[in-house]
């Protein structure tokens, strides 16, 4: 099982970019996929959630800019981020809270992360 993040990248203040994640593997379900974002000299912190039944949230500094959504069909979840802020540059992180398909009717729960996608955002 793994995630493939893209659409990190250079963009100016007051910009716009769109992250997606897919997940990919022998997957039976997955509850929450989210966003977590990690800046120079600082520790790990969630971005935003969503749970495969829809509830979202998001951290205090990103609400009103930022905005994550799933297709559960695709196993994907995407963080539209408007408004960004030098303050948003990190690397930012996909994760899943899975069951993975072991054998057949054997499944394991796992936590999974992505590679890392950096964000810039400066003029």
């Amino acid at each position: 099982v793994q995630l493939v993040e893209s659409g990190g990248g250079l963009v100016q203040p007051g910009g716009s970019l769109r992250l997606s994640c897919a997940a990919s593997g022998s997957i039976f379900s997955i509850n929450a996929m989210g966003w977590y974002r990690q800046a120079p000299g600082k520790e790990r912190e969630l971005v935003a959630a969503a749970t495969s039944g829809g509830s979202t949230n998001y951290a205090d500094s990103v609400k009103g800019r930022f905005t994550i959504s799933r297709d559960n069909a695709k196993n994907t979840v995407y963080l539209q981020m408007n408004s960004l802020k030098p303050e948003d540059t990190a690397v930012y992180y996909c994760n899943a809270d899975l069951r993975a398909i072991v054998a057949f009717g054997v499944y394991r729960s796992l936590e999974v992360w992505g590679q890392g996608t950096l964000v810039t955002v400066s003029s």
